[in-house]
């Protein structure tokens, strides 16, 4: 894979991803920025939500599960220290549907220790939990 990212004046950034979809990335205000596109940081959590939910849904479709619903809320923590790496990142699944824990946990954890390249590629401790139906799971994986 490969991409090409250019430079747009003062702190921002934009590049076609290989599959055609534009992304414009800029700093904040208070950083020299004019806030007209996402910040890198902001794209890398949605990386990591959008790789592992479309492994989950992947893995649910396999095991002939549909969920109704499905959202994740990301929860990152930064470094206080240069480069400010994400040290630890949560991620909380919220499905619905007619959904066996079992299944929901097992897919979770086969996205996060096998399938999903993106989690795979950070330095940082990635913990899950999840809630099926509003119930939260016994589970943290």
């Amino acid at each position: 894979m490969k991409t090409t990212v250019k430079w747009a004046g003062n702190m921002a950034f934009s590049g076609t991803t290989p599959s055609g979809h534009e992304i414009k990335l800029d700093a904040a205000e208070e950083s020299g920025g004019k806030n007209s596109g996402a910040r890198p940081t902001e794209l890398l959590l949605h990386a990591v939500a959008g790789c592992t939910g479309i492994d989950i849904i992947w893995i649910l479709e396999k095991m002939r599960l549909n969920p109704t619903s499905f959202h994740m809320e990301v929860d990152g923590t930064r470094a206080e220290d240069h480069p400010k790496r994400f040290t630890d990142i949560h991620i909380h699944y919220a499905l619905e549907g007619e959904l066996p824990e079992d299944k929901v946990a097992r897919a979770i954890q086969l996205s996060k220790e096998k399938y999903c390249s993106v989690s795979q590629s950070l330095n940082a401790r990635i913990t899950a939990s999840y809630s099926i139906n509003g119930v939260t799971g016994k589970q943290t994986i």
